[in-house]
Formats: structure tokens, sequence, C-alpha cells
């Protein structure tokens, strides 16, 4: 095919070369004495095959390249669409978090006081156990400290044989240590 587009072309192009080329004098040149008209119909022809030979190709390239811009065109579309799709998406994904994130610092409230009480419960229980252990401390230390003044006065009446230690004068003894 395109073996045949360049022999027509070089027929267009040496034929009316040779046709028209004379070997003629020189004469007065008027316009229908001279080569004008074929230098024009000449022209004509060439730009004849010219067109013949070029037009398609530079028409299917324009086409080409409109339809190439087209699909790019689309292309950017679909990924506008995408990207306006994701963001919408993404939004709700924000939304879902914002809730969600409320969510969790309404339970983290509630759980912390809720872990306060039970705190606050746990501490009342020991402390009251303390103060009872403290109580009860307190109350064997007192019966130690009575028995311990009891024993040393008993102790401390035998040891001095030269005293006679009668019942009621123990027990004003006991009375007056332990009061």
């Amino acid at each position: 095919m395109r073996l045949k587009h360049i022999a027509l072309l070089a027929t267009a192009l040496l034929l009316p070369s040779m046709v028209l080329a004379s070997g003629a004098g020189h004469d007065d040149i008027t316009m229908t004495n001279s080569d004008f008209f074929y230098r024009v119909l000449n022209f004509s022809v060439f730009i004849g095959i010219l067109y013949y030979l070029i037009a398609n190709p530079i028409k299917d390239y324009f086409v080409g390249r409109s339809e190439g811009i087209a699909k790019q065109l689309e292309e950017i579309e679909e990924k506008l669409q995408a990207s306006k799709n994701e963001r919408l998406v993404a939004e709700e994904n924000l939304a879902k978090a914002e809730t969600k994130a409320k969510e969790i610092i309404s339970d983290a409230g509630n759980e912390a006081k809720v872990l306060s009480a039970n705190i606050s419960e746990k501490n009342t229980v020991a402390l009251g156990l303390l103060e009872k252990q403290a109580e009860e401390k307190q109350a064997l230390a007192s019966k130690k400290a009575t028995q311990a003044t009891i024993d040393a006065l008993l102790n401390d009446g035998f040891d001095n044989a030269d005293i006679t230690v009668d019942e009621t004068k123990v027990v004003s003894l006991v009375s007056g240590k332990v009061a």
C-alpha cells in the first residue's frame, strides 16, 4: 500500500515535467502563450495527490488524539468520583469514630466512678478493721498494763516479810493502782 502511494506520487511529479518540457525558443510571453495555466494545473495536481496521501493519516492522528484526550478525561472523572466516594466513606468513618470515642469516654467515666466507689468502700472497710484492731490492741494493752500492775503489787507485797497484808489492804492497793 505504501509502495503504491510512493509510485503514484513519483508519477504525478515526474510525468507533467516530462510532457510539458519543450526545447523551443523563447518568444514573447503573453498570458495565452505562457505556461502559467500549466503550472497552476501542475500545482493543483500536486496538492490533490498530497491531500490524497496525507489526509487520512492526519485525520487518523487527530481522531486518535481526540479519543485519547476523551479517555484521559474519563479516567480523570472516574478518579475524581472515586476520590469523592472515598472522602464520603472517610467522613462516615470519622463520624463513627467520633461517636465511638464519645462512647469510650462515657464508659471510662462510668468505670472510673464504679472503681472509685469500690476503692472508697474497700478503704472504709479497711479503716473500720484497722480501728477495730486498734481498739482491740488498746484493750489488750490496757489488760496487760492492769495485769502488770497487779503482778507488781502482788510481788512487791509478798517480798517484804515484815508487812502483813490482809485482804482489805490488797483490794485497796489494787483499786488505787487500777484507778
